[in-house]
């Protein structure tokens, strides 16, 4: 049975393939047409995952699309008889387009699916859009039963799922309904604190170390009230986003005593304080939700989907907390892998097919679903692009690599499948030396041309995690933000204990300072031998020459721009940036032997995001 996926017309459209419940195929279409978090039909995204599964269009039993529009409709029109007559000039903007375009959207799929060939349109299905996410959660999870919750910011109406799952079945057993959205709160801060919503709630969460929770009880009087069982409403007074084109009012500034930050403004201690704050109550309602579900999930199992599942300070303390024994997270959490939950929902719930599980192994196969290019073929596409290569052996490579990194070279790390969700894992990465005090300046402002205080992950071999990290499990996608260990943490001066907001920055924390957040946490990824071989090698090899088995990882790109998806996309990277070294496939390309006239102008290009 062959099974496509999508997800569309929001933001991060992707499609995925599933044949026999296996995951054989995902990607999000902002990879291939090169606009972040492009929201379009994902005609790219669905011609990679048909390439890769060696399928055509008329081949395929189902084609589901990850949400129903009629009921995403009727809760907009919903809203706005509620708060009539305010909230016209939204109302005036929306309604044509959805009378026009989405209200339509099975006519949509189906002329867009025409492009690709013939297709039964009684074999087009819609799930729900939280159910998408729930499925995406607890099918590929290694569990037979688990509880499952979705965070985001909206569905049709639902903001927040409960879920049980059990085997090849997934009922969700509570809904909390818009206004009332944690996601939603923290976008709503996104906006205040100058960040772009639906992009810039990580740069919130890096932000929050840097600042002291002092607006949090302000939070919680004005803004949301919070129920012993972690259920909550947000007081509609103070937001702007249910009638309004911003997220926040007058009544939001007189709160918090002035207007929103625009983008262009400096970041003061205000900012960070107020993404200290949002980020302390996110983790309060979370935990708040977790222990009381955990009281009914006799079997200690939680997945966890949708928006808000990538924050992975909230993931981390959900960990330690103890009222879940094991936790297991969607990679791709966010709207993009809706499209890989409704293909598994309609597998397992309306075919009604077998699902087995193995132990302590989930299957998305460390992420890594998307498309690859072989090392002959990437040879004869970037000497086409102009570059000057070096064709090694694996070895060779693995070893030139290693050296460069040691000596505190910066690479661009091309392997393999191109990961699905927003983490690089070792697929379409920017590696480095972690023990370098100065890395992470030099990556933030020369590499990645963003914020200096945005932190960097640690990759680090999964055998060794408990070496260097107070985490003592496994975390493969860079969801569980644990500490570094205590005796590799540098004890602060008086002088430094006094320092505020981003002058915190400069100041050394731990014998790996390009991945120690100023709070002494890190956002760990570990690598493993069976998901990525090649990587796993490299940091093998850069222990065999350092002692050390953590690197540096982060994603290749530039802000404003996706993921590189080609050879051609990390080949123009490398060029626009400082990158000292480019190793794609088996090709190694040293940026003094290249030609800097075919070098992209990144500085000016990339957006205020």
């Amino acid at each position: 049975m062959k099974i496509l996926g999508i997800s569309a017309f929001y933001h991060d459209s992707a499609a995925a393939i599933v044949i026999n419940g296996k995951i054989v195929a995902a990607a999000q279409e902002e990879r291939f047409t090169r606009i972040k978090h492009d929201l379009r039909f994902p005609f790219n995204a669905i011609s990679s995952c048909l390439k890769q599964a060696e399928i055509e269009l008329h081949e395929l039993d189902y084609v589901v699309f990850h949400e129903k529009p009629l009921r995403k409709f009727n809760r907009l029109v919903k809203t706005y008889l509620g708060f009539a007559p305010s909230g016209y000039t939204s109302f005036a903007k929306a309604i044509p387009l959805w009378l026009t375009n989405k209200l339509f959207q099975k006519g949509t799929i189906l002329d867009a699916l025409a492009t690709f060939g013939s297709f039964d349109a009684k074999r087009l299905l819609f799930s729900e859009h939280h159910l998408s996410h729930a499925a995406s959660a607890f099918f590929p999870s290694p569990f037979t039963e688990a509880t499952v919750l979705t965070l985001d910011g909206v569905g049709e109406s639902a903001t927040t799922t409960v879920a049980k799952g059990n085997s090849n079945q997934l009922t969700i057993t509570k809904e909390l309904h818009f206004p009332h959205s944690l996601g939603m709160l923290y976008a709503a801060f996104t906006y205040y604190t100058g960040f772009k919503v639906n992009s810039g709630e990580y740069k919130v969460m890096g932000l929050a170390p840097y600042g002291r929770p002092i607006y949090a009880e302000r939070i919680l009087e004005h803004l949301v009230d919070l129920k012993p069982d972690g259920s909550y409403r947000l007081n509609q007074e103070y937001f702007n986003y249910c009638t309004g084109l911003t997220m926040t009012n007058d009544k939001f500034d007189e709160l918090f005593e002035g207007p929103r930050r625009t983008p262009e403004d400096r970041l003061t201690q205000k900012h960070m304080d107020l993404a200290a704050s949002v980020q302390s109550v996110t983790e309060e309602i979370v935990l708040q939700i977790t222990r009381n579900l955990a009281k009914d999930s006799p079997h200690g199992n939680l997945c966890l989907a949708g928006g808000v599942a990538l924050n992975c300070v909230a993931n981390g303390n959900i960990l330690r907390d103890g009222s879940f024994e094991r936790i297991w997270i969607q990679p791709a959490a966010g709207d993009a892998g809706g499209s890989l939950g409704a293909a598994l929902a309609a597998y397992y719930l309306y075919a009604k097919q077998p699902r087995t599980t193995v132990a302590g192994q989930d299957t998305m196969q460390g992420s890594y679903l998307g498309p690859s290019f072989s090392p002959a073929e990437c040879e004869r596409r970037l000497q086409a692009a102009g570059a000057v290569i070096h064709p090694l052996s694996e070895d060779g490579m693995i070893h030139e690599t290693a050296n460069a990194l040691a000596a505190e070279k910066a690479v661009g790390w091309f392997q393999g499948q191109m990961e699905f969700g927003p983490r690089a894992l070792g697929g379409r990465s920017i590696l480095a030396d972690p023990r370098s005090e100065t890395m992470q300046k030099k990556l933030n402002l020369k590499v990645k041309f963003r914020e200096s205080f945005r932190p960097f992950a640690p990759s680090v071999l999964a055998e060794d995690v408990s070496d260097w990290f107070e985490l003592d499990r496994e975390s493969p996608y860079m969801l569980l933000v644990a500490e570094v260990k205590q005796e590799l943490q540098r004890s602060m001066t008086e002088e430094e204990k006094g320092l505020f907001g981003i002058e915190k920055l400069n100041v050394p924390r731990s014998t790996i300072p390009a991945v120690t957040h100023v709070d002494y946490s890190a956002r760990v990824q570990t690598v493993h031998l069976e998901t990525n071989p090649r990587y796993y090698k490299l940091l093998k090899a850069f222990k065999q020459r350092t002692g050390c088995s953590v690197l540096v990882n982060t994603s290749f790109n530039v802000r404003g721009e996706p993921i590189v998806c080609t050879p051609e996309d990390a080949f123009s990277c490398f060029m626009g940036t400082n990158l000292d070294v480019l190793v794609v496939e088996n090709c190694l390309l040293f940026k003094e032997e290249q030609d800097m006239s075919l070098a992209k102008d990144y500085k000016d290009a990339f957006e205020l995001d």
